[in-house]
């Protein structure tokens, strides 16, 4: 409204001084014309009498016929320039919604007009981006929850497998293999409401619930749980855990952590080698290690394998090599903790390095949640 103002009060000084100047000037010159022909005496018989004397007698009307000519070409004028101004505003309005990309310019008299639409232009991008990052995130989500649901689907079925081809087990393995199938069965359907309430979950600002864990605890447990995983590999585990290494962690989001991390290095380790987990305290950290032998990663694509949706061996199917999203969950996880997450490769060996700050309270229990 301000720079409409502006414009409009623009305009109207120019039109009142471009007519008003235009009429005293056809006013002014006529009457100082009519005073120097005034002073010589003009007889008959000159040839510029009759007109001379036709506008003498006529001057009055003469004068008033010039400044309506003048006012009414100076309106035309004026409105024609306004509209092209209109027309030249209609044009980047036109522009800002075909080509928001393009930098709107305008005239000089319309260039308050210009700096307004290029904000409101750069506003719109900007909530544009924004509205495409909420639908990409939204997708994203809704992709990394159907990847989690395969880790326990996985574990159910590995479990499921060994008690129908081992009828021979003890009623008290069979008993602890069922129970660990029915917890990962209660996660995977805790899972399954999570992905049908994925518009109230978002990564970017993780809602944690810590405790103080006892790392070293969690580690046997969720180790133990990915024996039948490994057994179809035929890899075994090398363990060397310290304990009384206190972190504070939402324990039930660092599973998804460590599961991921477990199922990868199963899923890329050579078959009959061994998994090697260390776990020790490095300064005020604890230091998690987790090894496993298997192709040598280059660096360009060891600089990658964080982003969504990469998968570093495209030759394995989604059923083996996963579908590129387990890792990027895990560090985006771990960062939400405060802690790091780091891989390296080399000579068939690829690690994956955590670190999480120490806790500050050093009594807690560790109970392993399957929510």
């Amino acid at each position: 409204m301000k720079n409409k103002s502006r414009l409009a009060g623009k305009l109207m000084r120019r039109y009142l001084l471009l007519t008003g100047g235009m009429i005293l000037i056809f006013i002014i010159f006529p009457l100082i014309l009519k005073m120097v022909l005034s002073s010589r005496t003009w007889y008959y018989s000159d040839p510029l009498y009759p007109l001379l004397n036709f506008v003498n007698r006529m001057l009055v009307p003469i004068l008033a016929l010039v400044a309506v000519v003048i006012w009414v070409s100076g309106t035309f004028l004026f409105i024609r320039r306004a509209a092209n101004y209109l027309n030249e505003t209609l044009a980047a309005a036109k522009q800002l919604v075909q080509e928001p990309e393009k930098e709107i310019e305008l005239s000089d008299d319309l260039a308050d007009f210009a700096v307004e639409m290029n904000r409101l232009r750069v506003r719109s991008l900007l909530h544009q981006q924004a509205a495409h990052d909420a639908e990409q995130k939204k997708n994203d989500l809704i992709v990394y929850l159907a990847h989690d649901l395969r880790t326990p689907l996985t574990s159910i079925i590995g479990y499921l497998t060994l008690l129908e081809e081992s009828p021979e087990l003890p009623p008290e393995i069979r008993g602890k293999y069922t129970g660990i199938t029915l917890d990962k069965a209660y996660r995977l359907e805790n899972l399954i409401n999570e992905f049908f309430e994925i518009t109230r979950f978002n990564l970017a600002s993780v809602s944690l619930t810590t405790h103080p864990t006892e790392l070293s605890v969690m580690l046997q447990q969720l180790s133990y749980e990915f024996l039948p995983l490994m057994s179809e590999k035929n890899l075994s585990w090398e363990q060397e855990l310290a304990s009384d290494i206190w972190v504070d962690i939402d324990t039930e989001k660092f599973e998804r952590v460590l599961d991921n991390l477990i199922k990868n290095a199963i899923n890329y380790a050579d078959p009959g080698t061994s998994l090697n987990l260390h776990l020790a305290q490095k300064n005020n950290q604890g230091l998690l290690t987790l090894e496993n032998q298997g192709a040598t990663i280059p660096e360009d694509k060891l600089a990658r394998i964080f982003e969504p949706f990469y998968r570093g061996d495209s030759a394995r199917g989604t059923q083996s090599g996963g579908t590129g999203l387990g890792l990027p969950i895990a560090k985006e996880l771990v960062e939400s903790h405060h802690g790091t997450l780091q891989a390296k490769s080399s000579e068939g060996t690829f690690t994956m390095i955590l670190t999480l700050p120490l806790s500050s309270t050093h009594q807690a229990t560790y109970t392993i949640t399957h929510s």
